[in-house]
């Protein structure tokens, strides 16, 4: 890091960190100021753009409309958007112009920069090397039957691999999950990392840091990364200064720095949550680090989360992916992965006797693997989505699912729809009390269209579901960090983990089953809204691009 920190702000910060999270809070953080400063340039753009189209003359309006037209059909041609999308954009770009083409650069395009995009395709294309798959486990994919159609995308269009050494188990509840990571992390002897959007002080952090702090002390290296975006509300500003400065073998990167200015980049965060113990243990599921994950804060009632704890081979999908995204975005620590893991030789050798060990102890486990995955906002295409597609489009019995947002692309509308009418039996559970209020209102305003085809919406009566997975006919099985929404498919940083073990598997469908039990179902009943109520839901529904 360039910067340095001195004694009096170590201080400092370690008295926020450990006894006084509210002291001064408001001078600490930097979201009001940021957050005023941006809203006052998006309203003086706003008045700009349009006050420009109001204004324009003949020529002006002549070159504006060929522009709009060209965008247009740039739009109508693009094969990889969703045709509800599409037509959003194409009625705000034909109404407002240079209001509709600005807000579609910005959001439509579900890109960053192209300088980000350059820095992380070289750090994925320097560390790919290291995603190692076996033929012999390729083979035994093939022969998985219908689930292996994910897994040759995910391994040829995302160069994910498949594994089917070691161990993959489920959890209900952020607790169970966390209490777990911290058991792990106690029997750490090289490395730990972890990757989160939301980083809180509170009893959730004091356990885990003093945990990192200690293995730091023992010579392991700890690796961190949360998103600057989801952590302002929580941490100072240089956080990730002071956690270097408590120990060498400690390093830490907040995630694309929030500045006061309305900027492209600032849309893309990274959402991604895993934790990864020497390359030999993973987890990830939708829990950050704050006290609300794990009950120790009240927020929404009852907090609900799941996560997944992966062993062997794919353990090091994690660890690559968290590196890909270090390296791109902490050039001046950049971690060089044969100082870390070996060379790839080594690393191939060590997964053939992981392998070779889980056949001799698994002689009978047919069908199973597992394969983690990421998706970024940097290409044309949304892995989470195709994996979410495949899996309800080759549902033949039932389709579960948990998320806290319901803000569906047309694709994935049509598949649930059809999935429904074919017979199948799909249920999505959803939070009955809101984080965000305009959020929850578009989240009910997809539950019409859903029911009308036979899709049972159930709401999670003790408070805020925030578990993300998937789970389909006892075969197969996603848990991460990828919500069912335009956000967490198109804008954000995303991971998860793709799985057929039969144990995990039924264990994210008994989970499901008991979340139906305490939930209320939705009906025509019970979701009517006045005409106005349709209206507001309509415009929401209109703006669910850039909400």
């Amino acid at each position: 890091m360039a910067k340095v920190m001195t004694e009096k702000r170590i201080r400092e910060l370690d008295h926020y960190a450990q006894k006084g999270r509210k002291y001064k809070k408001f001078v600490y953080n930097r979201f009001f100021t940021c957050g005023i400063l941006a809203f006052l340039q998006i309203i003086a753009w706003l008045v700009l753009l349009f006050v420009l189209e109001r204004k324009a003359g003949f020529v002006a309006r002549v070159v504006m409309y060929s522009f709009a037209a060209i965008f247009v059909l740039y739009l109508l041609n693009r094969p990889d958007s969703d045709s509800s999308a599409k037509a959003k954009w194409i009625i705000m770009i034909l109404v407002v112009p240079i209001i509709g083409m600005s807000l579609f650069l910005l959001y439509g395009e579900g890109r960053p920069t192209i300088y980000m995009n350059l820095k992380y395709e070289a750090s994925k294309k320097e560390n790919a090397k290291y995603h190692l798959q076996s033929l012999e486990t390729e083979k035994q994919v093939e022969e998985s039957g219908r689930a292996a159609a994910v897994s040759k995308y995910l391994l040829n269009e995302a160069n994910y691999p498949a594994f089917t050494d070691g161990e993959i188990e489920y959890y209900g509840t952020g607790k169970q999950l966390f209490e777990a990571m911290l058991e792990e992390a106690e029997k750490a002897e090289k490395f730990i990392l972890m990757e989160y959007f939301i980083l809180a002080g509170g009893k959730m952090w004091d356990r885990l840091r003093e945990v990192l702090l200690k293995k730091a002390q023992a010579g392991v290296r700890v690796y961190i990364i949360y998103d600057d975006f989801g952590s302002i509300l929580h941490l100072p500003h240089d956080y990730e200064l002071y956690l270097e400065a408590l120990n060498p073998n400690i390093k830490c990167m907040a995630f694309n720095h929030v500045i006061p200015v309305f900027a492209m980049r600032q849309n893309n965060r990274d959402h991604r949550k895993l934790f990864v113990i020497d390359n030999n243990v993973a987890f990830t599921g939708g829990l950050n680090i704050a006290d609300e994950y794990i009950g120790e804060l009240i927020r929404f009632g009852d907090w609900k989360d799941t996560g997944v704890k992966v062993t062997g081979g794919a353990a090091q999908t994690f660890t690559v992916m968290f590196f890909d995204l270090w390296n791109a975005f902490n050039p001046e620590e950049k971690v060089n992965l044969s100082e870390l893991l070996g060379s790839v030789e080594d690393c191939k050798q060590v997964l053939l006797e992981k392998q070779s060990l889980s056949d001799q102890n698994h002689a009978n486990r047919q069908g199973y693997f597992v394969q983690p995955f990421d998706d970024s906002p940097l290409d044309r295409k949304s892995d989470g989505e195709f994996v979410y597609l495949d899996i309800i489009n080759r549902a033949s019995k039932y389709v579960y699912i948990f998320t806290p947002y319901l803000i569906l692309p047309d694709s994935l509308r049509v598949a649930l729809c059809s999935a429904a009418m074919r017979g199948v039996d799909v249920r999505i559970v959803t939070p009955s009390i809101p984080d965000k209020k305009i959020v929850f209102r578009m989240t009910r305003a997809n539950y019409d269209a859903l029911m009308q085809h036979g899709i049972k919406i159930y709401e999670y009566t003790p408070g805020f579901i925030h578990g993300k997975s998937i789970v389909a006919d006892d075969e197969c099985a996603v848990v991460g960090s990828i919500n069912f929404d335009y956000r967490s498919l198109y804008l954000h940083f995303e991971n998860a983990v793709y799985f057929t073990d039969k144990n995990a598997v039924q264990a994210v469908r008994k989970d499901c089953e008991e979340t139906f039990e305490v939930s209320s179902i939705r009906t025509a009943e019970n979701t009517k809204r006045t005409w106005f109520g349709h209206l507001v839901d309509a415009v929401l529904r209109f703006m669910d691009t850039v909400v």
